[in-house]
């Protein structure tokens, strides 16, 4: 018995060390896999906020910079895919499906739509402008050209911008004379962004409604732009009347103006501010919640890197492309006012 019994205790012992190195094996696997600091594909997609051409000779060096950055906060990224959004919902429903891993530059609204599929990773800062204290058009008119402050925002206006048409120096004159209509207003004809744009078609509606009882959706006389540089050309030529868009714009294209889109005149002496909204808050750059590469430490490490990248004298340039001029730490709250706009947006559909 005692021979059995040191047999039992002897196939016992080796039993547990197997199986102690089974798991010790086990627990190494894991924490390699959890502990990877490599990355097959980071998927960027950009919101086509400008001409869609010109965001991908801008972004074009953005790969490089950010696999350098990337690897100084302990990553190795082998490649990163930048793509523009062929409209704002297409980035927002990549990210919402977790075939993109980021989006870049969303505006506050195309967040809010589709804040269930990801998550603010930081808000760009902007110069502030010399007129954002007033949400008066007439104060605007009244103080052109609008000029950059030293001052770092993160929020910006949408304005409603009449052209040199003869229904646009009409609307001018009204705004400026605090008799404006919505019978005028929705005889012009308007160019839109894209309809989850916060500054060309959320806000602006939200100022039709608060002040004329009507949405953007009333309005008889639309057309659907692809960028706001496409609907500044057609202000220029008279093809269109009106234009939200962001409160910088002009500043934007003040060159093209009088180029590119061929006017005799300048920006300032063309165009006119017949409607200020609210402060928007400023794009932000969101992650994918089903991206399979956003854990918790590999989003520390791309704010770190995206942060930096905005510092260098390369990534400035990349940047500008938005007017961006660094970034900032993001979370769901900085963006509440917008998911509001865009509740009460959806629910008037």
């Amino acid at each position: 018995m005692k021979k059995t019994s040191k047999k039992v205790i002897g196939l016992t012992a080796s039993a547990l060390i197997a199986v102690s190195l089974l798991a010790a094996c086990g627990n190494s696997s894991s924490a390699s896999k959890s502990d990877s600091k490599t990355i097959s594909n980071l998927k960027i997609s950009f919101i086509p906020s400008k001409n869609p051409d010109d965001i991908t000779t801008a972004t074009k060096p953005i790969a490089n910079i950010l696999k350098s950055e990337l690897k100084k906060q302990g990553y190795t990224v082998k490649n990163i895919d930048t793509s523009v959004g062929t409209n704002y919902q297409a980035v927002g429903e990549g990210l919402d499906a977790g075939s993109v891993d980021v989006g870049y530059g969303m505006s506050a609204t195309t967040y809010a739509m589709y804040q269930d599929g990801s998550t603010p990773l930081l808000m760009a800062t902007r110069k502030g402008l010399s007129n954002d204290g007033s949400d008066s058009a007439k104060y605007w008119n009244e103080h052109k050209p609008t000029t950059k402050t030293d001052k770092e925002v993160t929020s910006y206006r949408s304005l409603i911008i009449a052209g040199n048409s003869p229904m646009g120096k009409k609307l001018a004159k009204e705004a400026n004379d605090g008799t404006l209509t919505w019978k005028d207003l929705n005889d012009a004809k308007w160019g839109l962004e894209s309809t989850s744009s916060a500054a060309g078609y959320m806000y602006p509606s939200q100022w039709l409604t608060e002040n004329f009882k009507h949405s953007i959706r009333d309005l008889k006389n639309t057309v659907t732009m692809d960028s706001y540089d496409s609907a500044m050309a057609q202000l220029a030529s008279g093809q269109i009347d009106v234009m939200p868009e962001y409160a910088d714009a002009r500043m934007d294209d003040a060159a093209k103006w009088t180029t590119t889109f061929g006017a005799k005149e300048s920006i300032w002496d063309d165009t006119n501010v017949i409607g200020v909204t609210p402060a928007i808050a400023n794009d932000g750059i969101m992650v994918s919640e089903k991206s399979k590469i956003m854990t918790a430490d590999f989003k520390k490490a791309l704010s770190a890197a995206i942060k930096d990248m905005a510092k260098t004298d390369e990534g400035k340039k990349v940047i500008a492309i938005y007017s961006h001029d660094g970034y900032v730490d993001s979370t769901k709250a900085d963006f509440k006012t917008a998911i509001k706009v865009a509740n009460s947006m959806s629910k008037a559909n």
